[in-house]
Order: structure tokens, then sequence, then C-alpha cells
């Protein structure tokens, strides 16, 4: 499950991004859905959300390279060591790990990562993403789903 997960998300990201770079200029908005959502074509040279952009370009590269592969060596270590009859932890580190080697793909390449996923409800936009970032909130979503389910589990074989 690994290995398609992980060739579908990261496949679907890079060619996302792709698509974006060859189709909407730089700092375009393109509006998909009006009072809603835009496509845009931004870069990320820091972290989730524009953290860590005042850090110098090569400081910032250096630092969130090392992390992402810090984390992807501790996901795919988890992802291994997790038994198969886990399956929501497995589909969680999965696509966190995809998500993860994405915006590593990107930053190894560019420096920074492309964002163009932009929604907003009237001036208020959530700050741009792109699919890596959705495939880690989904894949976090489902490990703490996971976890809950587990320590529920727990909880009830241990009041029996």
């Amino acid at each position: 499950m690994l290995g398609l997960v992980l060739v579908l998300g990261v496949a679907l990201d890079q060619l996302s991004k792709w698509w974006v770079a060859q189709t909407i200029p730089p700092q375009a908005i393109v509006p998909v859905i009006p009072d809603f959502f835009n496509l845009v074509h931004v870069y990320n040279k820091g972290a989730a959300f524009g953290l860590l952009s005042t850090w110098s370009a090569g400081g910032v590269r250096i630092f969130f390279i090392a992390i992402n592969l810090i984390i992807v060596a501790i996901l795919g270590y988890l992802y291994w060591r997790t038994p198969r009859s886990y399956p929501l932890f497995l589909w969680g580190y999965s696509l966190v790990l995809s998500g993860a080697l994405g915006n590593l793909l990107d930053r190894l390449r560019l420096g920074e990562v492309l964002d163009f996923l932009d929604f907003y409800v009237g001036r208020h936009h959530w700050p741009a993403f792109n699919v890596a970032d959705s495939l880690i909130c989904v894949g976090a979503g489902l490990l703490v789903l996971a976890m809950w389910r587990a320590e529920e589990e727990k909880n009830v074989s241990c009041s029996v």
C-alpha cells in the first residue's frame, strides 16, 4: 500500500504544481468560485503558512531539507513497524509521507514550495497551500482518528 500511495500522492502533487507553473503566471489570481476559491501561483520559502519566511533563503532551504529527511525517515520507520491490522495508521503514515516527499522535491529543485489553492470568504483568505499540504493534513487527521480509536478500544477492553 505504501508504494502505491507514495507514487500516486507525489505524482498528483508534482503534476498539479507543474500544471500551475505552466498555466498560471507567478502572482496571478484565477477565480474559480467567486468569494470562495481561487487558483494562484505563489512560492513559499518558509514553512506552512509562510512561517520562517524571514530567514535567509539558504538557511531555510537547508533547515527544511534536513527536517523533511528526518520526518521521512521517522514516518518510514513507523510505517514498517505498524502491524497491518491497523490500516488507519498505515494510511495516515502513507499520506503524510507522500505529502512530505512532494514538498521535499520542491525544496530540492526550487529551494521553495509552490502553493496554488486559495480558499477565502470575502477578504479573509486561508493561506495558499498545495496537494502535498492537503495529503499531510488528511494523513494527520487519520492518525489522530486512529489514535482515538485505539484509545477507545483500550478503554473498552480494560472496563470488561
